[in-house]
C-alpha cells in the first residue's frame, strides 16, 4: 500500500493547470463581449441582460448546440489548436441565423485527456475569434479533464448558442414561393462535416500523410483539411436588412439537397443546377483517390456551398450585390418550382462546371 494518501492530482487531474488555462483565455474571451454581457469569466454562470430584448414586440429565442466532429483529430495531429474554434462557432451560430435570428451569446465545452494550459487557451482563442466574426458574445464555458477516458493529447469541443428574432420576421418554409431564386454562398472547403469519410479515404485507402504536398491544393493535405469553416452569420443578417429573404439553409451533414429540402414546403420543389459552379479541388481529390461516387459525395460533403439564401426574384440583384460587397462569393444556383408527382423537397440537376 502506498505511504501517501490519494489525491486528485495522482488521479490525473491538474487543478492548477486548469486555473492557468483560465487565466490565459481571459483576454480572448474579453474581445467577444457585447454591451448586454454582465460580469467576467470565472463565475458559475454567464449573465446576459435580457432587458435588451424589450425593443422586440414578440422576441423568439433561437437555440442550437453542436460540435466539430472528427476534424478535431486533424487539429490534434497537426498540433494546431487556434482554428478549430472557428469551426465550432460556425456550426452553432450559422444554424441559429437560418431562422433570421441575431446571435446573442455562446458557451463552450472543452474536454481533454490532460490540461495543457497553452493548448486550451489556443482553442478558446479560436472560439473567441469565431464569436467576433459571428457577432456573438462568449459568456462562459467548461474545461473538463478526463484522464483514463481520453489520451493526454486527445480533446473534443462542443458549444451551445442563443439568438433572437422578431416573431413576424421569422424565416422559413412558410415564406417560400414559386419562382423564388436559390442563391448559393461558397464554402471555404470541407467545413466540419464528412471527416469520417475523408479520413477513411485519404489515410486508410490512399495512405497519405498530413504533411503530403498536394498540387491541387497548393499546400499540404493537413493545411487543406484544417481550413476553418466559413462563418456566415453577419452576412445573412446583412441580407435580411437590405432586401427580402424568405429562408436560409446551412449546408452541413447530409449535403446541399438534404439541407435545402428542410426549408422547402411540401407543395414546392427546389431545383439546383450543378453547372452554375465548380466545387473546390478538395472535393475532386476526395472523390478521385477514394473512388467515391458523386451521389455519395453530395450526400456527405457540402460540394462547395456552405449556405443557401432563398429570395424573391426581385431581390436577387440586391442580394448578390450585398454579398459581393461583404466579400462573399455567391451566385444564383437554382429556383423554386411547383412540386411534381415524383419530386421531393430539393434536387440537383446537370453536371458541375469545369
Amino acid at each position: 500500500m502506498s505511504e501517501t494518501g490519494a489525491s486528485y492530482a495522482a488521479a490525473g487531474v491538474d487543478i492548477e493547470a486548469g486555473d492557468r488555462a483560465v487565466e490565459l483565455m481571459k483576454e480572448w474571451v474579453k474581445k467577444t463581449q457585447r454591451p448586454e454581457v454582465l460580469g467576467g469569466l470565472g463565475g458559475f454562470a454567464g449573465l446576459f441582460d435580457a432587458s435588451a430584448l424589450k425593443r422586440y414586440e414578440r422576441p423568439l429565442l433561437a437555440s442550437a448546440t453542436d460540435g466539430v466532429g472528427t476534424k478535431v483529430d486533424i487539429a490534434r495531429q497537426m498540433g494546431v489548436y487556434d482554428t478549430i474554434g472557428h469551426d465550432l462557432v460556425a456550426m452553432v451560430m450559422d444554424d441559429i441565423v437560418v431562422c433570421g435570428a441575431e446571435p446573442l451569446f455562446m458557451t463552450d465545452y472543452i474536454c481533454v485527456g490532460k490540461v495543457h494550459p497553452e493548448r486550451v487557451a489556443a482553442i478558446v482563442k479560436g472560439i473567441a475569434e469565431g464569436c467576433v466574426l459571428a457577432g456573438t458574445a462568449l459568456v462562459g464555458g467548461e474545461t473538463a479533464e478526463h484522464p483514463g477516458l481520453l489520451g493526454p493529447d486527445d480533446f473534443d469541443v462542443a458549444g451551445a448558442g442563443t439568438g433572437v428574432v422578431e416573431a413576424d420576421r421569422l424565416l422559413g418554409a412558410d415564406r417560400i414561393r414559386t419562382g423564388d431564386a436559390v442563391i448559393a454562398m461558397a464554402s471555404s472547403g470541407l467545413h466540419s462535416n464528412g471527416y469520417s469519410l475523408v479520413r477513411h479515404v485519404v489515410f486508410e485507402r490512399a495512405g497519405w500523410a498530413l504533411d503530403r504536398e498536394v498540387p491541387e491544393f497548393g499546400r499540404t493535405l493537413g493545411e487543406e483539411l484544417l481550413e476553418p469553416t466559413k462563418i456566415y452569420s453577419l452576412d445573412c443578417l446583412a441580407l435580411t436588412r437590405t432586401t427580402e429573404v424568405h429562408a436560409f439553409s446551412h449546408i452541413t451533414g447530409g449535403g446541399l439537397a438534404a439541407n435545402l429540402a428542410r426549408v422547402v414546403p411540401d407543395h414546392l420543389h427546389a431545383v439546383v443546377d450543378r453547372s452554375t459552379w465548380a466545387p473546390g479541388a478538395v472535393f475532386d481529390v476526395v472523390g478521385g483517390v477514394g473512388g467515391v461516387e458523386r451521389l455519395e459525395l453530395e450526400k456527405t460533403l457540402n460540394m462547395g456551398v456552405g449556405m443557401i439564401a432563398v429570395v424573391p426574384e426581385a431581390s436577387v440583384d440586391v442580394a448578390l450585390t450585398t454579398l459581393a460587397d461583404r466579400g462573399v462569393d455567391a451566385w444564383v444556383a437554382g429556383e423554386i418550382i411547383e412540386r411534381g408527382e415524383h419530386s421531393t423537397g430539393a434536387a440537383m440537376q446537370g453536371t458541375y462546371s469545369q
